[in-house]
């Protein structure tokens, strides 16, 4: 239905002057006909407009978040105008090779896209029944996520790590190798970055042009120079692509988020900002349905032969997985990957810790009519013997190791072939799955037959192999 006059009329008043400007807010009072999350324009002194958004409306005050920053405003220059609408981002297959800024602008020095369709970027609610059930094993070539913690299509799968850990390493080899194996499929991907650095973002669009998936991956780059509170659109920029590619265009699509607790840095900016009471650590209570309404927007349709995966990368201050961006994230998602910085310092690539990482919906991809019949069991008995391998490292430390006994000695040698060959393998290393289960056999015959309970003894038939012991020589 067409706009009526008095629509017209309303969104092209401009409000001339401010009551408040705090940090990357600005209140405008007198308002009327103004919705909350609506498009703004801000304008100065110096006459360039600037982007924002009605966080707060009240019958006569509104409050506006600024994206471009509110450096140079004055409250007696300022002025608004409501543009009737929340944010929307023009959205076409022909963006895949593009790079973009924060807010969905050209930064490759391409013209903007052509596109009639317009996407409101906070999407549409999924009905619950229409969801599909994620079950299709992704081969990520990695085998400590392979093998142990397998990513499934549809799944939301986030890399928990810290600072100076190679998680950007880890990622772009997912996103380089990442495949369905019954279909010949590649995934496009859209990539997001919020408040990282230039030499980060660059090593991304190098690592995609060499491997030469970058005319398949949409980029959307909130760097760290950029205004704090334009991370608070990115994800969601990026998300928005990947609806349209995955549910319109039929692909699919792995989205990776880059980093997840600068975007909360800048939710708990504005919350302080605003005013707002504080929950841990100072962010805001809504914390997690934020959180939600970004990691929810991955899965899959019936009907629709598209799909979304999303990995999210998130530095955990002081390495503290209970930090509330990690402990809230775990809830949503369906697992994490955890990089481990004893590993990395002991040169061992990916540095994935074994115990701590987790991929729920992995037992719903893997195993007969998805990879191997032993994947499961094999998954399974890993786990347990690395745990037993963690219990013996820890005694050793307190007794030393020569006064172990025979089958400990056994399991501390089981534990370095498991991190040393098994977990270790070089960055552009893609290994298939038969390749990481016959590995993962491999390392496991190091060990009694007797201590393997959790495999069966048909499986221990099939693929259970001892070392040859050592011949004498005289």
């Amino acid at each position: 239905m067409a706009d009526t006059a008095m629509d017209i009329r309303d969104r092209g008043l401009q409000y001339i002057g401010s009551t408040r400007i705090d940090g990357p807010l600005v209140v405008v009072e007198r308002v009327r006909d103004i919705g909350y999350d609506e498009t703004a324009e801000i304008v100065g002194a110096d006459g360039r407009p600037r982007l924002g958004r009605v966080l707060d409306v009240s019958d006569r005050l509104a409050v506006l978040q600024v994206l471009e920053g509110t450096t140079g405003l004055s409250n007696q220059a300022v002025r608004a105008r409501f543009l009737g609408e929340s944010f929307r981002l023009p959205v076409s297959r022909n963006m895949l090779g593009r790079v973009f800024d924060g807010l969905g602008r050209p930064a490759d020095g391409g013209p903007p896209p052509l596109s009639a369709d317009r996407r409101d970027i906070n999407g549409l609610p999924i009905n619950p029944t229409a969801r599909r059930y994620p079950r299709e094993f992704i081969q990520t070539g990695l085998s400590a996520v392979d093998g142990m913690n397998a990513l499934v299509r549809g799944q939301k799968l986030p890399i928990f790590s810290g600072n100076g850990l190679p998680h950007d390493r880890v990622s772009a080899q997912i996103v380089r190798q990442a495949r369905l194996l019954e279909e010949k499929v590649e995934f496009s991907i859209v990539f997001a970055a919020m408040g990282v650095k230039h030499d980060v973002a660059q090593f991304f669009i190098r690592n995609f042009e060499d491997s030469g998936v970058l005319a398949r991956v949409v980029m959307f780059l909130s760097l760290a120079d950029a205004p704090s509170v334009e991370r608070l659109l990115t994800p969601r920029m990026a998300l928005t692509m990947a609806e349209h590619l995955a549910f319109d265009c039929g692909q699919h699509v792995l989205v990776l988020l880059t980093d997840m607790t600068n975007y909360c840095e800048s939710l708990r900016e504005v919350g302080t900002a605003r005013g707002e009471i504080p929950g841990r650590k100072g962010y805001p209570g809504y914390l997690y349905s934020d959180l939600a309404s970004i990691y929810e927007r991955a899965g899959r349709i019936q009907d629709v032969s598209g799909s979304i995966t999303q990995m999210a990368i998130l530095t955990m201050p002081s390495d503290d997985i209970s930090h509330p961006v990690p402990d809230l994230t775990g809830y949503i998602t369906e697992g994490q990957i955890v990089l481990d910085r004893d590993l990395f310092h002991r040169g061992v690539y990916p540095p994935i810790a074994g115990l701590p990482s987790l991929s729920r919906l992995m037992k719903d991809g893997v195993g007969k009519g998805f990879t191997r019949d032993d994947h499961p069991a094999l998954a399974s008995q890993l786990f347990a013997c690395y745990a037993r391998v963690k219990r013996v490292r820890g005694l050793a430390d307190v007794v030393g190791e020569e006064e172990l006994g025979t089958l400990d000695k056994q399991y501390l040698k089981y534990g370095e072939a498991f991190e040393r060959r098994f977990l270790n393998q070089g960055e552009y290393e893609n290994r298939s799955i038969a390749q990481t289960l016959d590995l993962g056999w491999e390392v496991l015959s190091m060990l009694p037959r007797d201590e393997l309970h959790r495999v069966s003894e048909e499986l221990l038939t099939a693929h259970y192999r001892p070392p040859a012991a050592p011949t004498g020589g005289r």
